[in-house]
């Protein structure tokens, strides 16, 4: 923040967003806290490749909560309004309501969320709430007991995963948003039973198209069920009327059901790139600094953080990585033929 004096008056000014070479400000950032998961889905962490042998990140690679808190602060000043944690499975990080503490206190953070797959949610949504969390999302792709364990690579606890959601409704987290993948051949057959079991329930469901995130999923055109089709068949049933975007730069298209039963929502990265409004960066939780989800390469800030870079060193590599930015990658798939796409780093490396 910056003080200017108009007169006898002194004006308190929020620093200016970094902008990317498209005209893209810096709103977001999404933080990795862990790169473990307890779910194997084939779609972001396959048990062929992720088993036993699999080599995650040691504890002392992994950025402190006092290093996340620093590069929160400075990335506040760089523009950022909005914090995102994620994983991995972010619940998997022993003490993060102490991080949420922490980062709840920064001045600029406008917004503090967190993306889980809800099997720990229940037993961490009231400390999560009472240290400042703002919001909370839930990976659910089925709520089908036999789906459900084939989407995550074979776990059961269906049921722990409602009871997280239920919870972090309790705790005020709201609005509870539940984010469902839709895979042709897959759920896709399970549209309805997602939209009936949340309407009138307060929680906001989202559809997502099957993006091809990382290199590891076999993803192919053909397994991506369009948002039109989903939104068709609900509406066929429920009747629905489009909302409003709620802010600048938001990825869904938001829909009432006109009997006034809640929310719906659609996120079309396959059919309707968004790429043009996108305004979130990651961090990885090594500290490595993506400006994309498709990302091919990223900066390490954590080389910079441990070896000794003050504050304006690190501020000024946000706004130069930010500056360079150019991303339109869902643009570019839409607009590229079939074939062999560069290596990108997995979804569970940097959140989705």
């Amino acid at each position: 923040m910056t003080e200017t004096t108009r007169g006898n008056l002194v004006a308190i000014e929020a620093p200016r967003a970094a902008v990317d070479l498209r005209g893209r400000p810096l709103v977001d950032l999404r933080i990795s806290v862990m790169d473990r998961c307890n779910f194997r889905c084939p779609y972001c962490m396959p048990r062929e490749t992720f088993g036993e042998g699999y080599r995650f990140l040691p504890a002392g690679e992994r950025l402190s909560f006092d290093e996340i808190a620093r590069l929160a602060r400075l990335f506040a000043g760089e523009g950022v309004r909005k914090v995102r944690l994620t994983g991995g499975e972010p619940l998997l990080r022993t003490g993060l309501a102490d991080l949420v503490g922490e980062l709840s206190g920064i001045e600029g953070i406008e917004d503090l969320a967190l993306t889980t797959n809800g099997v720990l949610l229940a037993q961490h949504a009231a400390e999560l709430a009472a240290q400042g969390l703002t919001r909370v999302t839930v990976s659910l792709d089925s709520i089908d007991p036999v789906t459900f364990r084939h989407m995550n690579g074979g776990f059961d606890g269906l049921e722990r995963v409602l009871d997280g959601i239920r919870a972090a409704r309790e705790a005020g987290l709201a609005p509870v948003k539940v984010n469902a993948v839709i895979e042709r051949g897959v759920n896709d057959g399970q549209v309805m039973e997602l939209a009936r079991h949340f309407r009138g329930t307060g929680v906001v469901l989202r559809f997502i198209e099957y993006m091809d995130v990382g290199t590891r999923n076999d993803w192919r055109p053909g397994l991506v069920v369009p948002s039109r089709e989903i939104r068709d068949a609900i509406e066929r049933t429920h009747p629905l009327r489009a909302l409003a975007p709620a802010h600048a730069g938001e990825v869904a298209e938001r829909y009432a059901y006109a009997d006034g039963a809640g929310e719906v929502g659609f996120i079309s990265s396959v059919t309707q790139p968004f790429c043009g409004g996108c305004t979130r960066a990651r961090l990885s939780s090594d500290g490595v600094f993506y400006t994309c989800l498709f990302a091919t390469a990223g900066t390490d800030f954590r080389a910079l953080l441990r070896g000794g870079a003050d504050d304006a060193a690190i501020r000024e590599r946000i706004r130069t990585v930010w500056g360079l930015r150019e991303d339109r990658y869902s643009e570019l798939r839409r607009l590229s033929a079939d074939g062999e796409r560069p290596r990108k780093i997995e979804m569970y490396y940097i959140g989705g």
